[in-house]
């Protein structure tokens, strides 16, 4: 493949941090055995089987077994080779080049073609939640014969490469997409892919199941025969039917049986750093709500959050404290100084009085109602911050719902004052975290950007200035003013950035072998049982 020093440089500055990523498992010389079929027991129940209009990882964790992307990452962050066998970058860095794979089918038999990248990338342009500002600078996608397309871009898109992989951006069938109305298509319940497995049957509230792809591009492969993911109601039963032997793995484990899974020889709890989903617990204020429109209630409830606690009592200590959307791992980009607003219920209660909210006879000050997603360790932050935010005269009533209707409530509805939110914040600040504050999400409302309708024209120009800007030093700059702006005026903040914890049998080998961590596409994965 033909990568330009310029992009290297980019992918190497912009991701100093890649030497922060956890040691993949090196598996001992082993004769891969054929056959079996691996079960995740996997927590809640996905919306839709492809990442276009919702790209929670709940879908991810299915949907990059069925669909591939144009290139993968490494443990260092190294592109590899995928539906793409090659690519070449312009100087000017506005022209990508992809030579695709012949003979690629898709498993409903049609050609995989340039076509099918060009429709895929411009769709999620159109209505992905991440893919509207990854693609922005998308101008237009070249197909000059049915094996190589060239994304054109108006403005320089340093990130872009890091987009293209089978969980973020998969390459999905323009065939099975009648119209622009992509909701319509049988294709998000029922997909047709490139990738190693077949999609089989979705079983609503149990369970999804896929097959072997016998006419798979990489020969030999897979050596399964078979994967299912199994939707169980809590933590407790993904670890439990792990440990029955019910299912193979999951990444739902119950964090407070950490220590005791650890000793059970016929298991492997192992903690990863993602860094390219970067997960956090996000805590979003709706603006809207005139209480929370003042800055001072924003910054006391901020003060009555010890997110030590959360880290220690909540997720066992394998989480870690954070302040800044920005994930620490990009340490030339993050600034958690903005965000520090120490535990102290005392300055809470003092913000709150300046702020022209006494307490009441009763002792209440206002009520709040707070969401969260579909989760139990985001459950229990909730009822933590309930009990804490309790202690201001401050009311909450956590309100529940599965997955679509906690989407719905957020970002359609508006039917919440506070949220407990999952959030990746990706593998560039412009793809994961600028979403988190967009203006263009007010006007266009999508699942997981800006919840709190957040508008501020400077931070979003500031954002329009490091999508684009090529200078490293400078981009940095950009994004240290952000966070200086956003720690102020604080329309969310990350609580803790979130470990990846798989708990899985030592019979599954080969599970963990790219920068994917939980959801790669298990081709070369293996039962040795």
């Amino acid at each position: 493949m033909d990568i330009t020093r310029r992009k290297t440089l980019l992918l190497s500055a912009a991701l100093g941090a890649a030497m922060l990523l956890p040691s993949l498992p090196v598996l001992a010389a082993e004769t891969p055995k054929k056959g079996g079929i691996v079960t995740l027991a996997g927590l809640g129940e996905p919306t839709t089987l492809v990442p276009l209009s919702d790209s929670n990882t709940r879908t991810r964790a299915i949907s990059t077994k069925i669909l591939e992307g144009l290139v993968r990452f490494d443990s260092e962050f190294k592109p590899h080779p995928v539906l793409a066998e090659s690519w070449e970058t312009s100087a000017d860095g506005l022209r990508y080049t992809f030579k695709l794979r012949k003979g690629v089918k898709w498993h409903d038999g049609k050609d995989f073609t340039a076509q099918d990248v060009k429709f895929s990338l411009l769709a999620f342009k159109k209505v992905g939640p991440r893919g509207r500002i990854t693609f922005a600078n998308v101008s237009d996608i070249e197909t000059p014969d049915p094996l190589t397309a060239v994304v054109v871009l108006s403005k320089p898109a340093p990130y872009l490469l890091r987009a293209l992989t089978g969980g973020e951006t998969p390459i999905l069938p323009a065939h099975a997409y009648a119209s622009e109305n992509y909701n319509e298509s049988p294709n998000g319940n029922a997909p047709v892919g490139t990738g190693p497995f077949v999609f089989e049957e979705w079983k609503r509230g149990s369970y999804v199941k896929l097959r072997k792809n016998p006419n798979y591009w990489q020969a030999d492969l897979p050596y399964l025969d078979g994967f299912v993911a199994r939707f169980v109601a809590d933590a407790a039963s993904t670890t439990i039917s792990v440990e029955t032997g019910e299912a193979d793995y999951t990444a739902d484990v119950s964090y407070s049986d950490l220590e005791r899974l650890r000793q059970n020889p016929k298991l492997s709890v192992e903690v990863y750093t993602d860094s390219y989903l970067n997960n956090a617990a996000i805590f979003e204020f709706n603006l809207e709500n005139p209480i929370l429109a003042k800055k001072e209630v924003r910054h006391a409830l901020a003060h009555a959050i010890d997110r030590n606690f959360i880290n220690d009592a909540i997720f066992f200590g394998t989480a870690k404290p954070a302040g800044s959307n920005i994930p620490a791992v990009f340490t030339a980009y993050n600034d958690e100084k903005p965000f520090t607003y120490p535990f102290d219920l005392a300055k809470a209660n003092e913000l709150l009085d300046k702020a022209g909210y006494p307490k009441g006879a009763d002792g209440t000050r206002f009520s709040l109602r707070l969401a969260f997603l579909p989760s139990d360790v985001f459950r229990k932050t909730a009822e933590y911050l309930r009990s804490s935010f309790g202690k201001l005269g401050v009311k909450v009533d956590i309100v529940e719902g599965d997955l679509a209707t906690f989407i719905k409530r957020v970002y359609t509805e508006r039917g919440f004052d506070l949220t407990v939110n999952g959030i990746s914040r990706l593998f560039d600040p412009t793809a994961g975290v600028q979403r988190l504050y967009w203006s263009d999400g007010i006007k266009k409302p999508a699942p997981y950007v800006n919840a709190a309708h957040y508008n501020n024209p400077r931070v979003d120009d500031l954002f329009r200035a490091a999508a684009i800007e090529v200078d490293e030093t400078k981009r940095a700059g950009q994004f240290h003013d952000i966070q200086k702006i956003t720690g102020d005026e604080l329309p969310n903040f990350s609580i803790v950035a979130l470990p990846t914890v798989i708990l899985r049998n030592t019979s599954l080998r080969s599970l963990v072998t790219t920068i994917d961590i939980a959801y790669g596409d298990l081709s070369t994965a293996w039962k040795s049982e």
